[in-house]
């Protein structure tokens, strides 16, 4: 899935399902957004960062760029995709300034043409993640970057691995790794933050069952009880979702 051609053809696909799955995976990219928005509002805040103008580079159907208008977040919003299918979803949403096609690395935008770039778990689906991000970071100011911690026992797992593979993760990051890209890409970590996710994420993968609720709310609450106490032993165990916000190195 390296040739951009493929990736092009993979995510489409993604996009052009059975009503019934497309559906579902509407629903579970818009409960994703909730999370994400909250990170990107969160390290803003700290930073005193209020964009009139963002710019998300991989934003699929727009989930986010929307519930960041929800909240009044971000100014004049825009993205870009690399599929056809994906813009017209995302080009549909009223909220939403622009949405364009692009070649999945180069962006027409001039030098700092946004305050505010986002870039959230795209880097683990591309094979040069410091060239993009360089690339988000020429159009943007500063750069919200989010991705899954994938370098643990539980995703290590053959079925886990299995499954990164079907939904096209190109990469198995660490913390380290995450932060190695921003350095490569020429920037420097003006802030950060972990989540072990909500338990409305443990609760939508599972069926409607009692059992299968009581079991992910358990799940749930060992995992946030144990990110919270300690954190570093978290990352080694399972999947916790790192955001950074990004700015000129220096």
């Amino acid at each position: 899935m390296g040739d951009a051609e493929q990736l092009v053809r993979f995510y489409d696909e993604g996009y052009t399902q059975t009503p019934a799955d497309a559906a579902r995976y509407a629903l579970w990219r818009a409960l994703g957004a909730v999370g994400k928005a909250d990170h990107v509002l969160a390290l803003c805040m700290r930073a005193g960062i209020a964009p009139a103008s963002t710019l998300e580079v991989g934003c699929g159907d727009g989930a986010l760029l929307s519930e960041l208008s929800l909240r009044g977040f971000g100014g004049r919003l825009a993205g870009v995709e690399i599929t056809t299918a994906a813009v017209e979803i995302a080009g549909g949403r009223p909220e939403i300034d622009s949405v364009e096609l692009y070649d999945g690395l180069h962006l027409a935008a001039a030098d700092g043409a946004y305050d505010l770039g986002i870039v959230s778990h795209v880097l683990e689906h591309v094979p040069e993640p410091p060239a993009l991000l360089a690339e988000i970071a020429r159009a943007c100011r500063a750069v919200v970057v989010e991705v899954p911690l994938e370098a643990n026992l539980s995703a290590g797992r053959a079925a886990k691995r299995e499954h990164a593979d079907e939904v096209g993760h190109l990469q198995r990051l660490s913390r380290a790794d995450a932060r190695e890209i921003v350095a490569r890409a020429g920037l420097r970590v003006a802030g950060e933050l972990e989540d072990p996710l909500p338990l409305s994420v443990h609760r939508f993968l599972v069926p409607s069952t009692s059992s299968a609720r009581a079991k992910a709310t358990a799940k749930w609450a060992v995992r946030a009880g144990l990110h919270r106490l300690a954190p570093p032993l978290a990352r080694r165990l399972y999947t916790v979702h790192y955001a950074c916000l990004c700015l000129p190195g220096g």
